[in-house]
């Protein structure tokens, strides 16, 4: 399984489309086996989950998600967990042992603060 975790840094992103990368976790036996990163090649709508499905993703993990984002997922058999922060590691821990929920709530405005 593959999980990918929307990130600044270290830490869960807020805007998926608009994050730095993604933190791509190798988990097999429901442990991480490898984790690298994968800078975001840039925001166009629809691109990011066919970008992720071809990196062969089960699961994305962000902070906010927008609901188109989230259906074309869907659409590819990708897992989506939205309302999630913190530190990207510890988050897809949580995904693997299930005891990450998802808020399930899209994001619906696009204001971002720099």
């Amino acid at each position: 399984m593959k999980i990918a975790v929307a990130s600044e840094g270290e830490e869960v992103s807020m805007h998926f489309g608009h994050c730095e990368g993604f933190w791509i976790f190798d988990v097999e036996n429901e442990e991480i086996k490898n984790s690298t990163f994968l800078p975001n090649p840039g925001h166009r709508p629809g691109f990011l989950p066919e970008f992720l499905k071809d990196k062969g993703v089960d699961c994305i993990i962000s902070g906010g998600m927008g609901t188109s984002a989230i259906e074309l997922f869907n659409s590819y058999g990708i897992d989506v967990i939205t309302g999630a922060e913190g530190n990207v590691t510890e988050v897809a821990e949580k995904y693997i042992n299930g005891t990450l929920i998802s808020s399930n709530s899209p994001c619906e405005k696009h204001e971002h603060h720099h």
